[in-house]
């Protein structure tokens, strides 16, 4: 389970894949490597944060006997800041204002409350046990509000191995396919570790999870 920025003559993208053995996409313009890789890791950070809220909470949203959850998206919101906080050792802090970083740090939080409101009905609906709102639901309705909202600036996309892929649009293109195959499955690889590639002009950044 990605606005053009121009710096000089310099034109680049950005793509960013979150991986379950899988994948997030990020597509930027023209921005030195290590801005590359700080914005990469901060987006792929708060959905996977968004995400642990949905899988923390599942007993929560299918129990059949209660209706509110109390699961409102600044609720969510807020939750995500604090995992974020734990995953990475830091508080979420505010980017340069009219930056790409804004753009996308504002983007991720929007999509993650959008698609909360979207789905309270079914999350609140008492009598029924199984919603089928799962993380990797939450995550690819996220990664798609936000990837829209960015409007081609930087794409977030969910991938596996061809062999567990379930839903086609996810199947990962061939250098996708080669990450995992070249890379994440190498006995020698580092658990956990990102691994980023400037392609032509695009700049992608691969994080694998198991």
């Amino acid at each position: 389970m990605f606005k053009i920025v121009k710096i000089g003559v310099r034109r680049s993208t950005i793509l960013i894949l979150l991986s379950f053995f899988a994948a997030i996409g990020i597509t930027v313009s023209a921005f030195a490597a290590d801005d590359d890789e700080e914005l990469a890791t901060e987006v792929t950070g708060l959905l996977r944060s968004g995400r642990l809220v949905i899988s923390d909470n599942q007993v929560l949203i299918n129990d059949a006997d209660k209706g509110d959850k109390g699961l409102a998206p600044d609720k969510v919101i807020a939750t995500a800041k604090e995992n974020y906080k734990k995953l990475t050792g830091k508080a979420l802090v505010a980017p340069p204002a009219g930056s790409l970083a804004e753009r996308c740090q504002k983007a991720m939080l929007d999509s993650i409350g959008d698609v909360m409101t979207k789905n309270q009905a079914l999350i609140n609906e008492k009598g029924k046990a199984f919603k089928g709102f799962l993380p990797a639901v939450f995550a690819r309705q996220v990664a798609e509000d936000f990837t829209a909202k960015m409007k081609g600036e930087v794409t977030v996309k969910l991938t596996a191995p061809k062999e567990l892929i379930r839903n086609r649009s996810n199947k990962p293109d061939d250098w996708e396919h080669g990450v995992f195959v070249q890379q994440f499955k190498k006995a020698d690889y580092v658990k956990g570790k990102p691994y980023t590639q400037t392609v032509g002009t695009t700049y992608r950044y691969m994080v694998p999870e198991y």
